[in-house]
């Protein structure tokens, strides 16, 4: 049937021509305002991607007991089983079927979407370290285009095309090609984009290609956290036009885009910046941004009062500027030092607040650090990888360029805000806390050299299944336990879809590791091997679940909110100790990979957690852990290294030493 409507679509695109259902291509087009000319609109297979899925209630319960076989003894076990049981025929079957109910009268987005907002925009812990994550950029290939203020101009032109791109409907679809000889190509798209929106979803599937959701793209720029009580807001302002620079605690605001909606010449920008950077000003005695770093119902009330004060005009442009610039004035020493850097800094020089803060330090260091309400990595990484790609193949400016011979004294507006003693107090009380949180924070790195991914496909091995195992062996050799761990998995193949967690602790790692760390030598390497291929199998198993919308904690969750929304008792499954256990993630673990990526962090999500961002490249494997100090990062990595000596022993057929 679809196929039949496809080849009737084709067939009218052709006939009407200048009425086909796509944006009509300006003769007026600018290549140097924008990254790319694509084919097919940006937008164009929105309208028809598939709805996420609601998991089937039994498929719940199971994946959901399975995942607690490993954390829980037997008489544990048998409770939470019994709970599950009681859940799935009464209480918990009412709530699904309201749950189905209420997903089909919303169409036009998923039934996770609302309640997942609702969890980050009402959680009032501060969103740094809190929520907040970087990516930081591989230094540019051409060492001397590092320097600050070439790099800052170039990355800013390179977002600013990025925005232009995107909103005038050129930015290639984000689209997951099985089969790229086949739908990657010129043929395919100049096919599709006559295809009508409602129908293409279908004909780029046809041909083993998977476009992404794109919903959160236009929250990427002139968007802003609002503290409010009770529930923060997200705000975003499009029509504004101007740049927020942050340097040693002060703010400066410039045009980047001038009336028509073309981007300021790169001289301009560059010229700005320069003033920005020779402004030898004192760091302000209380520097506004620690506020962001705040608890969010007392930022909310520390706003209102800023707003009352006469400031309400000048935090709007904060708000509105298309992205936050940081611009640091010290350069980075280490990878440990980068990750302090940009997860949190001193609490002065960021905007914790806006959809994302580019900052880059005095020697050219570059990240992207993002607030994760409006979003996810998705849209993130790909923003990520499009600025440098851009910024380092096509360069607006190179070392040599002079600046623009303007006065960017009148260009540039330094922003002024009336602190009264209230704000004043409440500044000193957000740096105290802020300085006493990050104080107990330690970050650790390690890049294990001796194989990545080509030997790991070589053994038949998921490579991101084996860095999962290799967590779960340290933690045991570290602590002598299996604990609840998280992995985000996307599910944008699907309308509005956020993220699903794989659950990498099964009866499979836990049998492994417990071989590997408790009695290697009662195990040949032959049995080792035929253990870790078991973890793959499955792990691969659990991610395809996961992408493909059945994993179970969203559907819980959203069975949860339901049944708060509502007014409806807590059902005992959610008051099961063993629920509270599993959600206390204590291992919480995000991969992201990029030819553009360097490394990524975050924060452990509880206080004796640990937050493991990783990469497995073809030829190494990068860790960057943190954690409290009621955990050490440092001893977890060694025993990672350990862990993965020994499984590339295992493999290569050696005896594994205790």
């Amino acid at each position: 049937m679809v196929a039949r409507l496809l080849l009737r679509s084709w067939s009218r695109g052709l006939a009407v021509g200048p009425g086909a259902p796509c944006r009509p291509l300006s003769t007026g087009f600018e290549p140097s305002q924008y990254l790319q000319r694509s084919i097919v609109p940006t937008m164009h297979y929105q309208d028809s991607l598939p709805r996420l899925p609601i998991p089937k209630l039994e498929d719940t319960i199971r994946r959901y007991l399975s995942a607690q076989k490993p954390l829980l003894d037997d008489s544990q076990f048998r409770k939470t089983e019994q709970l599950c049981k009681s859940f799935e025929t009464g209480i918990g079957k009412e709530l699904h079927e309201q749950l189905v109910t209420q997903d089909k009268q919303n169409k036009h987005t998923s039934y996770i979407s609302g309640p997942w907002f609702d969890m980050y925009l009402t959680a009032r812990d501060p969103v740094v370290l809190n929520f907040n994550p970087f990516i930081s950029f591989n230094p540019d290939p051409k060492s001397e285009y590092n320097d600050q203020l070439t790099r800052a101009t170039n990355m800013t032109v390179s977002a600013i095309r990025f925005l232009k791109t995107l909103r005038a409907d050129l930015l290639e679809p984000e689209v997951f090609h099985l089969n790229p000889a086949k739908s990657d190509t010129d043929t395919f798209k100049r096919f599709i984009r006559f295809v009508p929106s409602f129908l293409s979803w279908y004909g780029a599937y046809l041909v083993n290609a998977y476009p992404l959701d794109m919903s959160q793209y236009y929250r990427l720029f002139n968007s802003t956290r609002l503290p409010r009580p009770h529930r923060d807001e997200l705000f975003t302002d499009d029509k504004a036009r101007h740049l927020l620079v942050l340097r040693k605690g002060h703010f400066y605001i410039f045009d980047v885009l001038d009336q028509d909606g073309n981007i300021v010449s790169a001289s301009e920008i560059q010229a700005h910046l320069k003033y920005i950077l020779s402004d030898n000003s004192p760091a302000p005695e209380f520097p506004l941004s620690y506020l962001t770093s705040e608890n969010r119902d007392i930022w909310a009330e520390l706003r209102q009062k800023l707003v009352s004060g006469g400031n309400e005009a000048t935090l709007g442009k904060v708000d509105s500027a298309v992205f936050c610039l940081c611009l640091d004035d010290f350069p980075i020493r280490d990878f440990v030092h980068l990750s302090h850097s940009m997860l949190h800094g001193d609490g002065t020089n960021r905007w914790f607040d806006k959809s994302f803060n580019l900052i880059i330090a005095k020697d050219g260091t570059a990240a992207i650090h993002f607030e994760h309400a409006w979003g996810d990595g998705v849209a993130v990484l790909r923003f990520f990888n499009e600025v440098f790609k851009d910024s380092t193949q096509a360069p607006a400016i190179t070392p040599q360029s002079q600046p623009a011979s303007t006065d960017s004294s009148v260009a540039v507006q330094k922003l002024n805000f009336k602190l009264s003693d209230a704000l004043k107090t409440g500044i000193s009380a957000a740096k105290e806390k802020f300085d006493a949180t990050v104080k107990s924070l330690t970050i650790d790195y390690i890049r294990f050299q001796r194989g990545g991914r080509e030997f790991l496909k070589k053994q038949k091995l998921s490579p991101d299944s084996m860095a999962q195992l290799a967590f779960q062996m340290a933690f045991l050799r570290q602590y002598g336990q299996t604990v609840a761990t998280y992995e985000s998995c996307s599910t944008a193949a699907f309308k509005h879809g956020r993220t699903e967690t794989i659950r990498p602790a099964s009866l499979f790692t836990k049998t492994c590791s417990e071989a590997f760390v408790r009695e290697p030598s009662k195990y040949s390497a032959g049995e080792l091997q035929q253990m870790m291929a078991k973890c793959s199998t499955y792990h691969n198993q659990l991610t395809r679940e996961a992408a493909m919308g059945q994993g179970f904690d969203r559907h819980l969750f959203a069975l949860r909110y339901l049944a708060a929304a509502r007014g409806i008792s807590m059902p005992e499954l959610f008051l099961d100790p063993a629920y509270r256990q599993i959600n206390h993630n204590i291992l919480s673990t995000s991969t992201l990979s990029s030819p553009a990526v360097n490394i990524g962090c975050f924060a452990p999500v509880v206080p004796d957690g640990f937050g493991i961002g990783y990469a497995v490249q073809d030829n190494w494997i990068g860790c960057n852990v943190s954690a409290y100090q009621s955990r050490n990062a440092r001893e977890f990595l060694q025993c990672v290294e350990k862990a993965l000596e020994d499984m590339f022993d295992a493999l290569e057929g050696k005896m594994i030493k205790t």
